[in-house]
């Protein structure tokens, strides 16, 4: 099939046949989202290719969800769960689905008109692939602020299990093969980075991915979410190296990059836990920071930042006051300079 779409995938093990698009369930995981959910709702409603459903997998919200989506509910499923997390809430809706594929977006995103046609097209070429997903705007305040697929954060097309491990380049409002995730279980409540985890488990067991390199979604960066909580954020990561580096369909090359992953996370986490100390005025932070400072194979500018906090807290502490007042980082270690007031 030729589209003239961009696509990128690994090159498939055997030649196919195209097929007709599949079938899409769009679940929408929404936890104390009345203020924006019905957006979300709309932009998967009016996709130029109709999903089979739009599942909302309410997360036992306290604010008037059903209220907010009473003018869609004849045209939805709402799924009301007791209170569990991003996981359960996904979990739910993967669960209750009749599509070939659920595709994922969060409450406060929207997709694009074509998104769904364009995941369709690109399923329908290319058969073989079990997670499908599409560039996308990140925003900060309604202001695009770069796309998510770039020359410094690439989709990489050779060696997914491998770069899978390194980073999470599925994009996170992904297309997955329903069967496959039942299959691996879903997604891990128990993870601080649920979706990463779960892509890692899908690739390892055999699923390959694919994209349509066109920004078809508007994804929100906001401050208070957790990629913004960088020691919330660098401890998820850890804790998902960790489980996987007991996956035992590993090679020896991958548990070595595995290996590499975790000591570069560990060496980010000791680095923020440092930074927080030293904000709080802790007691710690003088040995948080002197711990960075020594700690070999850290870069030199990191270790030297962190011997002036361990020397001169105070005046280490007004560069971090500084610099924290001047941006804050969100998603994929993007920096987001604030407004001035």
């Amino acid at each position: 099939m030729t589209t003239g779409r961009p696509f990128l995938a690994p090159p498939p093990e055997r030649p196919l046949e195209p097929r007709d698009p599949p079938t899409f369930s769009v679940v929408i995981a929404a936890y104390q989202a009345a203020a924006f959910v019905g957006a979300a709702v709309e932009s998967a409603l009016v996709q130029t290719r109709p999903p089979f459903e739009v599942i909302v997998s309410d997360d036992g919200s306290t604010d008037d969800v059903a209220g907010a989506l009473e003018a869609w509910r004849d045209r939805i499923v709402l799924l009301r769960n007791v209170h569990g997390g991003e996981a359960a809430a996904k979990n739910a809706g993967a669960a209750a689905a009749a599509g070939e594929f659920v595709v994922l977006l969060d409450a406060d995103d929207v997709y694009l008109p074509g998104r769904l046609e364009a995941l369709g097209e690109l399923a329908a070429a290319r058969p073989d692939l079990d997670i499908l997903t599409t560039d996308a705007c990140l925003e900060v305040a309604g202001e695009v602020v770069r796309r998510c697929y770039t020359d410094s954060w690439p989709f990489p097309v050779d060696d997914q299990r491998g770069a899978i491990l390194a980073r999470n380049f599925v994009f996170g409002h992904a297309a997955v093969r329903r069967e496959r995730l039942l299959a691996v279980g879903g997604f891990d409540p128990a993870m601080g980075v649920p979706d990463w985890e779960c892509w890692i488990r899908l690739v390892l067991a055999g699923a390959r991915v694919g994209l349509v390199a066109e920004p078809l979604s508007r994804y929100r960066l906001r401050e208070s979410g957790l990629s913004s909580d960088r020691v919330a954020h660098s401890r998820a990561y850890v804790a998902a190296l960790e489980k996987t580096r007991g996956h035992p369909g590993l090679t020896v090359g991958e548990r070595e990059k595995i290996t590499e992953a975790l000591r570069l996370r560990r060496q980010e986490l000791a680095q923020e836990e440092a930074e927080d100390a030293l904000l709080e005025g802790r007691a710690d932070a003088r040995r948080r920071a002197a711990k960075v400072a020594l700690a070999g194979g850290a870069p030199l500018l990191t270790r030297a930042k962190a011997a002036l906090a361990a020397v001169a807290p105070w005046a280490a502490r007004r560069v971090l006051v500084r610099r924290r007042q001047e941006a804050w980082v969100g998603a994929s270690g993007i920096r987001v300079t604030r407004r001035p007031r």
